[in-house]
């Protein structure tokens, strides 16, 4: 990537200390294909951050845990279908966050 030394990034040792990090997001958001919501149901403001998991597992069981009601779901087209693959997730959610806090 030829930008990527005008991107931020911070680096943690685990999951415990990102949490305790004064950089966090305020909110985050976890995507998931186990979620209820809906991403057009998700309300995103300024200072969220959204959470994926390995394209092949999803996330670990204490990472849906720990966000509880704030697992979000992209709809599909139709019961039945697979999944959408992590970077296309990725660009959806980002860029309707984009969208609802740009608007």
């Amino acid at each position: 990537m030829d930008y990527w030394e005008t991107l931020q990034v911070f680096e943690y040792e685990n999951w415990e200390h990102f949490l305790k990090s004064k950089q966090r997001p305020s909110r985050l958001h976890l995507f998931s294909t186990h979620a209820t919501k809906t991403l057009w149901e998700t309300k995103f403001q300024e200072n969220d951050g959204l959470l994926f998991g390995n394209e092949g597992k999803g996330a670990p069981e204490e990472i849906h845990q720990w966000a509880g009601n704030n697992r979000v779901t992209i709809p599909k087209y139709q019961d039945g279908l697979r999944s959408l693959n992590l970077a296309v997730s990725v660009g959806i959610a980002t860029y309707e966050a984009i969208r609802q806090i740009s608007s």
